[in-house]
């Protein structure tokens, strides 16, 4: 429904999302107004499409869904209108002495004729010009606003491309619809795909194949880590997305090259030579970072330091004993630009850690800690009692212009003899980008992760493609040193690992396996266990349990999982207004990285929360969430940022990459193909630190170790390292 008037008082408003509170008083009475919608001021005439709702806390409110600007009908609507604060240089003083002089015609002496103004007592030349640029500037955005409406553009979106376009807004999107693709965050190519029919443009349009070549790219990062593809899989995709013949697709290609829209790379040689095309974002970091790795490797100090007495001091104070394997380690990342160190649960990676830490700590040499996530951040801190932060926080990353800049980059590069990164295998190629950049000349990079794991679920493959480069030195832990090396978690991974069955014993202390055969025998054997059977055998909460499972939507899923774990750990929580999912007290998990969301965490503020950080509700005001992550972090949601969650008491296996939960349930549904490999099952038992337990058929569990099939993802970073490093070669002869 349609409700017009004039706004009596905006309550409150968010400059960051548009989202409005506002008093409004229609013909037959006033109303409280909510949604996302662009500036607006008092007495303000507006058009309001939307509809009634019921909120619990607050009463009955109009949830807007459009807004139509008009002009006030009357002279005490102009008077609020000019004097509400929207224009420089009018208060409610002056305002009404301009209606008293104009009457009717004020808005339009203001557009057409601003000279008239200076009749007024108290305006002069000056201030005449200053209201007219006021009006025109408030037009235009109404203009753009109205236009981008009319085009199915939320009110929060379309602020968001005024901000960005302003007053060219129209002109810019009408020659070019797809830029919006690019260039504003929240605008996909289905999207800028239905305006540009709108607007008239031909499916065959060089813009929308472009696009759709551009949006077939970013699919195969977000979906499967890409950062480029062969010609065939690329045109195959853009083809099918845009119903076009893939000979038409293939020759806007290579124009998209010629124009620089899109990167292109020849990889390979003789009959193996393929042509591989990336977004150009992917194809810069991923250049980078080869060029990062090699300079770093080849300023490395030419002088090698033995540290073997050092580290037998090590040894003698700690009471640890470090293989032959785990001292070479040691060795040559202290005396390597760049190294990898790699290893199952319980090879000691973390005890090689602390040594680096206990030895460049000496030399009084600087060591930062730091990992992909805030989980494993606070995982490295906890095992080390050093400090460690997320690689973000350690750039100090800041989002004020909208896009992520760092405080530490090329030329303010962070002081540090040494980084360690944890985790490096959950890296994508912007964050490791970013990072490479910050570091100084001749510093150390220590990389640590488990090369078996999953790999990011974003875009890259920066630990496999290091080791396989052959260029940076690699050091692979198998033999297990942790004092619970008897654990079955530690035994069964390893077993995992190598293609050999668990061992399944039932009276273990940490390692158990419920046969269940059918789909929805396993979910109902799953709730039993996370709601009653563990924390009664463990004396946990069901809290410190985390259900994973390797599909979403069967019987036994992920979605089906949440559903069944919230009606029973959490049935009478406050259900969220305008949500179908979420209730207060329910653990959540944000799914997509948000640099921009604030955060608070002991009185300090900052911005971004990432993709697998874990959290729960724990309010509801105005449709805010708020939630507590598991770091401490506190951050607020509003209601257009609510897909950013899910529910987490279930979540995929790729979803808890880098964590570690004190008990983990695995539901081993029925099905899924080639989805089922041995990868995701030795991702999935590594990621419990206290207890396991899997539920299932044993079928199922044979066949997902038999299955060794990886899919490919492709990347160039391998590329690039050989290529770079040839380039070296040349120049040092």
């Amino acid at each position: 429904m349609t409700i017009s008037g004039i706004v009596q008082a905006v309550i409150f408003r968010s400059e960051d999302t548009g989202y409005t509170v506002m008093d409004f008083a229609t013909p037959e009475r006033s109303v409280i107004v909510v949604g996302s919608m662009p500036e607006i001021s008092e007495g303000e005439y507006l058009q309001i499409t939307g509809k009634f709702v019921n909120n619990s806390k607050y009463g009955e409110q109009f949830s807007a869904e459009s807004v139509d600007f008009s002009a006030p009908v009357n002279a005490e609507g102009m008077i609020m209108f000019l004097g509400g604060g929207l224009f420089d240089g009018i208060g409610p003083s002056l305002a009404r002495s301009i209606v008293s002089r104009f009457g009717a015609a004020t808005l339009e002496i203001i557009e057409k004729a601003p000279e008239k103004l200076e009749l007024v007592p108290g305006i002069g030349k000056f201030k005449a010009k200053q209201i007219a640029a006021s009006y025109r500037m408030n037009a235009g955005m109404k203009k753009a606003m109205l236009f981008l409406q009319g085009h199915g553009i939320s009110l929060g979106l379309a602020t968001k491309i005024y901000n960005k376009y302003g007053d060219e807004t129209e002109q810019l999107i009408t020659e070019n619809p797809y830029r919006l693709t690019s260039e504003i965050d929240g605008v996909g190519f289905y999207k800028a795909d239905r305006i540009a029919e709108e607007l008239g443009f031909g499916r065959d349009s060089e813009f929308r194949i472009t696009a759709g070549l551009k949006e077939a790219l970013s699919e195969a990062g977000n979906r499967s880590g890409h950062t480029a593809l062969p010609i065939e899989p690329l045109t195959e995709r853009a083809s099918e997305l845009l119903k076009l013949d893939p000979e038409l697709v293939s020759e806007t290609l290579k124009r998209a090259v010629l124009h620089g829209e899109i990167a292109a790379e020849t990889v390979g040689e003789g009959e193996k030579k393929q042509q591989f095309y990336a977004l150009n974002v992917y194809y810069y970091s991923e250049r980078s970072i080869a060029r990062k790795i090699m300079s770093l490797l080849s300023e490395a100090d030419v002088d090698k330091t033995d540290f073997s007495g050092e580290i037998d001091v090590f040894e003698a104070e700690n009471n640890i004993y470090l293989d032959a394997t785990q001292r070479e380690a040691v060795q040559k990342a202290l005396n390597s630009g760049v190294s990898v160190i790699t290893g199952g649960p319980g090879t000691g990676k973390t005890t090689i850690i602390k040594c680096i830490l206990e030895l460049t700590r000496a030399r009084n040499l600087s060591v930062l800690l730091s990992a992909p996530t805030g989980r494993a951040a606070k995982r490295l801190t906890e095992a080390t009692s050093e400090e460690a932060k997320t690689i973000h926080r350690m750039l100090g990353q800041d989002m004020s212009d909208g896009r992520p800049t760092y405080k530490f980059n090329e030329s303010h590069p962070l002081k540090a003899d040494v980084v360690i990164v944890d985790e490096i295998s959950m890296a994508d190629v912007y964050v490791f980008s970013a990072l490479l950049k910050a570091l100084p000349n001749f510093c150390k990079l220590i990389l640590v992760g488990d090369k078996d794991q999953l790999p990011s679920v974003s875009p890259g493959n920066i630990l496999a493609d290091l080791i396989e480069s052959g260029l940076v030195p690699v050091h692979i832990l198998s033999e297990i040193h942790r004092q619970d090396a008897g654990s079955l978690i530690v035994v069964n991974a390893h077993r995992i690992n190598v293609g050999k069955l668990p061992i399944i014993k039932n009276d273990s202390s940490d390692f158990f396996f419920d046969v269940k055969h059918t789909a929805d025998d396993i979910a109902r054997d799953v709730v039993a266990l996370v709601t009653k059977r563990l924390p009664e055998y463990f004396r946990i909460s069901s809290g410190d349990i985390q259900v994973l499972a390797p599909l979403k939507r069967t019987p036994a899923g992920v979605i089906a999982l949440n559903e069944a774990l919230q009606q029973a750990l959490n049935p009478f929580g406050t259900r969220v207004e305008g949500s179908e999912n979420f209730r207060v007290g329910d653990k959540v998990m944000q799914i997509v990285n948000d640099y921009e969301l604030e955060w608070e965490k002991d009185g300090e503020k900052g911005r971004g929360v990432f993709n697998g950080d874990l959290g729960y509700i724990l309010s509801v005001v105005r449709g805010t969430l708020t939630v507590a992550f598991d770091d401490g972090r506190v951050a607020k949601y509003k209601p257009g940022e609510r897909d950013a969650l899910m529910l987490a008491y279930a979540v995929s296996v790729h979803k808890s990459q880098g964590s570690e939960f004190p008990v983990v349930v695995i539901a081993l549904t029925p099905g899924g193909g080639m989805l089922l490999n041995r990868n995701l099952l030795y991702t999935a038992v590594t990621r419990a630190k206290r207890a396991v337990v899997l539920v299932g058929a044993e079928e199922t569990v044979r066949r997902m170790i038999a299955n060794k099939s990886v899919r490919v993802r492709y990347t160039l970073l391998k590329e690039f390292l050989w290529k770079t490093n040839e380039k070296l070669k040349l120049l040092l002869h």
